[in-house]
């Protein structure tokens, strides 16, 4: 709703040559006036008819096609003669609500005289959006804060033409943080903004949506995991926040971590798919067995062929990984219980994960040693890096006996 506390000015230029401008400057009514001589309302509605009718023979006005300059000319001439239109405003204030903001003031003077129609005979955007949005039937209009101040003019349009004004819902900018820890309106520079660029970043959709739902917006209660469904359900305007909020890329990934691991093995199976041809190719691999250690772990489906790449070549690595103090492991005892390790798992009848459990477990036991020291060697041995997915076990019970005792001879042979 919004009311003015001044009656609104229409003016039209009655010079054949003088710029819209000049209408503006040079009124054609005293500003002692109460009521206006000018053109009524009910006059401009005749050309903001013609005006929708241009635009839709034009087609949108984003993609209309730019008038040469001897069109241009010529309209401009016509125009002229059909004396060019402004809107002026006098001294007074205008108030309008907002759903998010409350209700908001706007000395007049603070506005400018707006243009409604240029010399090329097409109408502003502001003018024609008002237009557009009316013959539309657009109710509500949410948009950016930022745009709060443009609200007065819209609504001054409005009131001209005694139509009803939409409810507009202003919502909070989404600030980025900055490298020297400072915000700013988020952009490129901080990352992906884009909801398929953020896919392709390794974002679920799902968590992408839940964790903007919540930028700016809170809920009745604490909950921060919400269906589709549940937030159909659950949003309300009344719960939008006035201050911006920081879009964060950790909390955006911890959202993506709850949501993968709460998917079952054929679920994560389907989305990592992609990312597993990356590292395999369409080699056949046990698959449920990646999800299995992998579902836990991963915040973002792009982490996967990192994680995974060792399954498909050994890297090259130095000796000085065996070294480990929280598993108790150094140059001198790595070596000893690689080989014993190696030599027990080569004898065993099966191979399966909780054979190899067994094993190591019971090496461990019987020779008074911590898991992990038992453990550390051969993971580091079957896979050339300090940072894996799985434990040793299961890194074994993936890569086979085959490949596992071709890998675990590789670490004996750098000693």
């Amino acid at each position: 709703m919004t009311s003015s506390t001044t009656r609104l000015s229409w003016q039209v230029c009655n010079t054949t040559k003088a710029p819209i401008s000049a209408a503006i400057s040079a009124p054609t009514c005293s500003p002692s006036e109460r009521i206006c001589t000018c053109p009524t309302p009910s006059s401009l509605s005749a050309t903001a008819r013609r005006t929708a009718a241009s635009a839709q023979r034009s087609g949108s006005r984003k993609s209309r096609r730019k008038p040469s300059a001897a069109a241009t000319t010529d309209t401009a001439a016509t125009f002229r003669r059909r004396r060019s239109t402004a809107f002026s405003l006098r001294a007074g204030s205008t108030t309008f609500t907002d759903a998010v903001f409350g209700e908001i003031t706007v000395e007049n003077s603070e506005l400018q005289d707006q243009i409604l129609i240029k010399t090329d005979g097409y109408p502003t955007y502001n003018f024609a959006n008002v237009i557009d949005d009316h013959t539309m039937g657009i109710t509500h209009v949410v948009r950016g804060s930022e745009y709060l101040s443009s609200t007065p003019k819209y609504n001054l349009l409005y009131e001209a033409f005694g139509w009803e004004i939409p409810t507009y819902i202003h919502l909070p900018l989404i600030m980025g943080k900055d490298e020297d820890g400072n915000v700013s309106k988020l952009s490129k520079r901080h990352g992906a903004t884009g909801f398929y660029d953020l896919i392709d970043d390794g974002y679920l959709p799902q968590a992408i949506i839940n964790y903007i739902a919540l930028l700016g917006w809170c809920p009745k209660d604490n909950q921060e995991i919400f269906t589709l469904k549940e937030l159909e359900e659950a949003f309300d305007i009344s719960g939008i926040s006035k201050s911006p909020s920081v879009f964060d890329y950790d909390k955006l990934s911890w959202f993506n971590g709850e949501y993968i691991k709460a998917m079952t093995e054929t679920e994560f199976t389907e989305v990592a798919m992609p990312y597993y041809k990356q590292v395999f190719g369409d080699k056949e691999m046990p698959y449920e067995k990646f999800a299995a250690i992998l579902r836990k772990r991963v915040t973002q489906l792009t982490q996967i062929p990192e994680m995974l790449d060792f399954f498909a070549q050994l890297p090259e690595y130095e000796k000085e990984l065996f070294v480990n103090k929280k598993s108790k492991t150094n140059l001198e005892n790595a070596p000893v219980v690689l080989k014993e390790a190696t030599d027990r798992l080569r004898a065993l009848p099966d191979w399966t994960a909780d054979a190899i459990h067994d094993c190591l477990i019971n090496m461990a036991a019987e020779n008074g040693l911590k898991n992990g020291t038992v453990m550390w060697p051969v993971r580091i041995a079957a896979a050339g890096k300090t940072v894996t997915p799985g434990g040793a076990i299961e890194i074994l019970d993936i890569l086979g006996r085959e490949e596992t005792m071709r890998r675990l001879e590789i670490g004996l042979e750098k000693f």
